[in-house]
Formats: C-alpha cells, structure tokens, sequence
C-alpha cells in the first residue's frame, strides 16, 4: 500500500472514520475514500454500497475491476443512566458486537457491583462526552429520566448524527422534551430522529424485556442507515 494512503487510512481509523481503499487491479493503483467523499459513476454505487454492507470485494465499474477494502468503525452503545434497563442492556449489546459505555454521575447507581466487566464511567455526560465524543458510529439511548441528565447527550447525539438516538419516557415526557430541545436550538426535523418512546413496539413491560427491544431497534438502525450526513441546520456537535 503507498506510505500517503496508509498514513490517511490511520488517521481515518484514529478519527473513527469509515473509509474504503480502492485498489485499481489493472495497475495496481490505490487510493482512499472516505465515507461521504463524492466519486461518481458506477464506482462511487459499489463504494457506497460496500460502506454500508461493510464487506470487502472485487467490484467492477467503468470496465475496470477494483478491490474494495472496506474499514469501518466497530458500533459503540454509548447508555446514559446506570438503571435496571442499563443492566440488562449492556451485556445483551456487548453480546451483539457494541462497544459499550454507561454513563450516570449518580454514584449510587454507577457501581461496579451493579455493572460487572461493563465500561462504566460516573460522571456527568458533558464532561464524559468532551474526552469520549460520540460519532455517526455510535448508538446514544438515554434512559434516567432526568433532563438534566438526558438532554445534553440527546443534544449532542443529534448533532453529530449518531445513528440511533433513542430516549425513555411516556408521550408526555417526550412531548416536554422536544420543547426542551426546540428551545436549545434544535429544529423539529432533527428532534424527529430519536426514538421516543424508545424501543420496537414489543410490549415490553419487565427491564430485560424493554433492553431486547431496544437492542433490537438498535440492530435495525444500524443495518439500515446511509452514509454518515449531518444536519446542515445543526453545525458543529455540543
């Protein structure tokens, strides 16, 4: 591989950047490309669709044959609120492939005894987020109930464009969020993408039974979602 696109490839990697190398067959030729880079043609379809299956492969376009060498970031599930849902949710997602992180400066629920071998952080989630930023990659569910707890990742997930945003809470709990939201600077579009109530329509009632369906809801955005886009509206993330 030449030494510029390694070096690029790293820095992908580093930044949790998908990308793809593109290796010419014909000549040996090979070049980077990262998700949401514009290349026309019928290469840029089996880029794009090679992004979002994240499978490696022969592709042919222009009568040209290409390898495609996919790298994508490995799914995170970043929880907030360390609650009985949380506890069954981490090891049903680390089983499932996520990186997981819970998040909840509330020392009485964030213990180590209550989420064994679980990357648990007790701290506030702005100050968590500002060293471990959340990314199109990720998955944000937010489940303690308290704005001042929930909202700022929700703010922050929906600026970035994580994947999923999902968030606990009744109709009327949500209704009072989006005006939250809305008056944090968040059009009604952007507000629109988190899951609320959070979860498939399973009826779930039990903390393990809401857990199974939001990871499957999780799983159904993960394997459905196009290439990284954010909110123009929105800008930078919190």
């Amino acid at each position: 591989m030449d030494p510029h696109v390694l070096k690029s490839l790293n820095a992908a990697k580093r930044a949790r950047e998908a990308a793809v190398i593109v290796t010419d067959l014909n000549d040996g030729r090979d070049r980077m490309v990262r998700a949401g880079d514009h290349v026309a043609g019928e290469l840029g379809e089996a880029i794009g669709k090679a992004l979002k299956s994240g499978k490696s492969g022969i592709a042919e376009a222009e009568g040209r044959e290409f390898f495609l060498n996919v790298h994508v970031p490995p799914a995170r599930m970043v929880i907030i609120g360390a609650v009985h849902i949380s506890q069954a949710l981490a090891p049903m997602a680390r089983m499932a492939g996520f990186d997981v992180t819970v998040i909840d400066p509330r020392t009485a629920f964030a213990t180590p005894e209550r989420f064994e071998d679980s990357d648990l952080v007790a701290d506030w989630p702005e100050d968590v987020l500002k060293d471990r930023p959340l990314d199109y990659f990720t998955a944000l569910v937010a489940v303690t109930h308290d704005p001042k707890i929930d909202d700022y990742p929700l703010i922050s997930a929906l600026k970035t464009g994580c994947f999923y945003v999902g968030a606990l809470g009744s109709r009327k709990t949500h209704g009072r969020r989006v005006e939250r939201l809305k008056e944090a600077g968040l059009s009604e579009q952007t507000i629109g993408r988190i899951a609320a109530p959070i979860g498939l329509p399973i009826g779930a009632a039990s903390p393990a039974e809401i857990a199974v369906s939001v990871l499957a809801q999780v799983i159904e955005a993960l394997r459905t979602r196009d290439l990284p886009v954010r909110d123009a509206d929105e800008g930078a993330a919190a």
